[in-house]
């Protein structure tokens, strides 16, 4: 079965102070929207994986069904995905995904998404899926970007200043366990480490991808934890027996997010300014699963989309049982939320009091000055 990254997985907003101002274009005029890009996993893939030979697609029926064109996409959901749902946030057009030939010219003025279905911070995370833009591969990609941007612009400041004043999404974390750890009974890292020394260690890692960010030009970075990793309908038919959430996964999730928060705190000092703000997605699920009426779902243990038990058995595919009306499931497949779901995260990261955004929510954010940029 292939197993893509699970719901509220580690996702991580990286932006300069995002004020209400729009950004000066890159060709020196006014008035442009703020760029956008996308790191990550398949919660915010939208379509890089089609260019690959990689089992890691989402691009056939019934993927995209409420997608405005509703065809598939390459996104990992029935509809909008969070970066679509950030870039109407912003006023701005969805992102292209980096792979494309359609982007090229002015249309890498708005941004780009470099994001890949089945990646997790470990480079050996994912390799049943064989080809696919590995964390690191993705953050080169970045660098030749912003090589591309000032060739289109004219010079190397301005692309630096697009890049700076920039919104930056990067999701991971996730598949480290569900496509890794977890992945098979007596797994190599799970023999390599107990999973408390595992999770320091890929915390470790993730502590060196963000500090590339970083050093590529992004400021003002969004951190959220891993979600409820043992509360997703796949995990659910592999473990559980009327709905219960998977014990080790769950184990797995609290050991996590609270060595993440302190990672955060600790690569702030080191950088002597607060440029990592955390959101606590793990809370914001939690919501979802234990009252998901209060958020007008009928269901946060069933798949829309699957088949088996929860309908958490194997991909979403044109034979699946399909429900007739996705804003009443939590999840779209056995992995990923639905559009739906996305909406109501989204807004949370906007708006979310200091229970979910700490030390303040994205509206807050967005009213700040760029006059800090270094």
């Amino acid at each position: 079965m292939m197993r893509i990254l699970g719901f509220g997985f580690f996702i991580v907003v990286a932006l300069q102070v995002i004020s209400k101002n729009k950004v000066e274009t890159a060709e020196g005029g006014g008035g442009g929207v703020r760029a956008f890009f996308v790191f990550g996993d398949s919660l915010v893939d939208n379509g890089n994986n089609n260019y690959l030979a990689t089992t890691a697609r989402a691009d056939s029926p019934p993927y995209g069904i409420d997608y405005p064109t509703h065809r598939p996409t390459g996104r990992f959901s029935n509809g909008l995905n969070m970066p679509d749902l950030i870039s109407e946030k912003l006023g701005s057009e969805p992102l292209m995904p980096y792979l494309s030939p359609a982007l090229s010219g002015k249309k890498l003025l708005v941004g780009a998404n470099f994001a890949s279905a089945g990646v997790g911070v470990l480079n050996d995370t994912g390799i049943q899926f064989v080809n696919i833009i590995r964390i690191h591969q993705q953050l080169d990609y970045f660098a030749q970007y912003q090589e591309r941007l000032a060739a289109v612009v004219g010079a190397a400041e301005k692309a630096k200043k697009l890049v700076n004043e920039a919104l930056v999404l990067i999701t991971l974390g996730g598949n480290d366990f569900v496509n890794n750890y977890f992945l098979v009974p007596f797994s190599f890292r799970s023999r390599q480490y107990p999973l408390p020394d595992y999770v320091t260690f890929v915390i470790s890692e993730y502590k060196k991808v963000l500090k590339r960010l970083y050093d590529l030009g992004v400021r003002r970075v969004l951190v959220t934890g891993t979600g409820p990793l043992g509360c997703v309908p796949a995990e659910l038919a592999q473990h559980s027996r009327s709905g219960e959430c998977a014990k080790e996964l769950q184990r797995a999730s609290a050991l996590y997010n609270p060595q993440l928060l302190e990672m955060i705190k600790q690569l702030n000092h080191e950088i002597n300014r607060d440029v990592f703000i955390g959101a606590n997605i793990n809370q914001m699920h939690l919501d979802f699963i234990t009252r998901p009426q209060s958020f007008g779902f009928r269901t946060s243990k069933v798949a829309c989309c699957g088949q088996g038990r929860f309908n958490g058995l194997g991909l979403c595919t044109p034979l699946s049982n399909l429900c007739p009306d996705r804003n009443e499931y939590v999840f779209w497949d056995a992995f990923h939320p639905s559009e739906k779901a996305n909406r109501i995260i989204v807004d949370q990261m906007l708006k979310g009091s200091n229970d979910y955004m700490h030390p303040m929510n994205l509206s807050t954010l967005m009213d700040l000055e760029d006059s800090t940029v270094p």
